[in-house]
């Protein structure tokens, strides 16, 4: 079957190749309608990762959140027209202590190979997940990201004590959205703080029970556990921000991505005894689970309507470029692509 793969062969530049798919039992193939754009997506598309990381990546397909629907199973499981979202992760071994998401063998889209702008995509069957038919498809379109948080709420939830009277999000972007709004509806009895510099970004917390500039919070502040947000070189006045508020024997999840190295207070890590974990990426279980949240709390959907930001009709390479462009350039939000090449 003759598939076209819309490639990034050098930074800003999109080039359309043919390949060749071979169906098979342990492969349906799945024409993407809505996918959305990661930062790391941009960092490629920029050419913001370095000439040796460049080089051996690219040429490449971008992108690896998305929704899509069934063109053809040969087992007959999936029917033609599913709606079903891709896991961009692909094991290639199974750990009973190692997750999939952090064995080193692991293969992920749009970072270790081609990723899901494409006519159609080869998804090995236990990488798609079936979605509800009356979903917000450009809510859905962000599943991938959205499944991270939920992975790390849930480990969260497995490496902290059990005092959860109140947790702290430090950051007001995409990320610390959806990392709070998930918390509450998980840990409803749990008082959720939000810490940001944007005032008009943290508007839209509405869940939380309350918001917090960085540079105005109460000296008598203090929370059991916090989660940090932010990434880039402020990652780590995040980090040591929370160090200083949190209680004695508190759990800090890491989630912000920093391309290099930042320092943290390891006296006071110390001195409160706190643990540190990092979570990054997600599982198809992650997937599963998090879009039978979506199905019980509906309400959840809703508010991630408001990460809803450009939407971009895409049918040729130059609307992919302006699709880029415009994500560059956004206040807030995710770029959605509707998907029509």
């Amino acid at each position: 079957m003759l598939n076209t793969v819309y490639r990034l062969v050098a930074p800003r530049t999109i080039q359309e190749e043919l390949t060749d798919i071979q169906p098979s039992d342990d492969i349906v193939i799945v024409h993407p309608t809505h996918l959305s754009i990661c930062n790391a997506d941009q960092r490629y598309y920029q050419g913001k990762r370095s000439k040796e990381v460049l080089k051996k990546k690219l040429p490449m397909a971008l992108i690896h959140e998305g929704i899509g629907n069934v063109v053809y199973d040969s087992t007959g499981e999936y029917k033609r027209g599913d709606l079903v979202v891709m896991v961009p992760n692909t094991p290639y071994e199974k750990d009973d202590i190692i997750a999939e998401n952090y064995l080193r063998s692991s293969r992920f889209r749009s970072s270790g190979f081609d990723g899901l702008m494409q006519d159609s995509v080869a998804m090995r069957r236990d990488r798609i997940v079936r979605l509800p038919e009356n979903i917000n498809k450009d809510v859905a379109a962000f599943t991938e990201f959205s499944s991270v948080a939920y992975h790390t709420i849930d480990r969260f939830l497995q490496k902290s004590h059990n005092r959860r009277e109140r947790i702290g999000i430090w950051g007001d972007g995409n990320l610390a959205f959806v990392t709070s709004l998930l918390l509450k509806q998980r840990l409803p009895e749990t008082e959720v703080y939000v810490f940001g510099v944007y005032e008009d970004k943290m508007a839209d917390f509405t869940f939380a029970d309350g918001t917090y500039s960085i540079d105005d919070i109460p000296a008598d502040m203090k929370f059991d556990h916090a989660f940090e947000c932010v990434g880039n070189q402020a990652s780590g006045d995040a980090i040591n921000q929370i160090i200083d508020y949190i209680n004695p024997e508190g759990t800090i999840g890491i989630m912000g991505v920093a391309e290099y190295p930042v320092p943290i207070n390891t006296r006071m890590v110390l001195e409160k005894g706190l643990t540190i974990f990092g979570s990054s990426r997600s599982s198809a279980a992650d997937f599963q689970n998090l879009v039978d949240f979506y199905v019980s709390h509906p309400k959840v959907v809703n508010y991630l309507e408001l990460l809803v930001g450009e939407v971009v009709d895409v049918k040729s390479i130059e609307d992919m470029d302006r699709a880029f462009e415009a994500d560059m350039h956004k206040a807030k939000g995710k770029t959605i692509l509707h998907w029509n090449v």
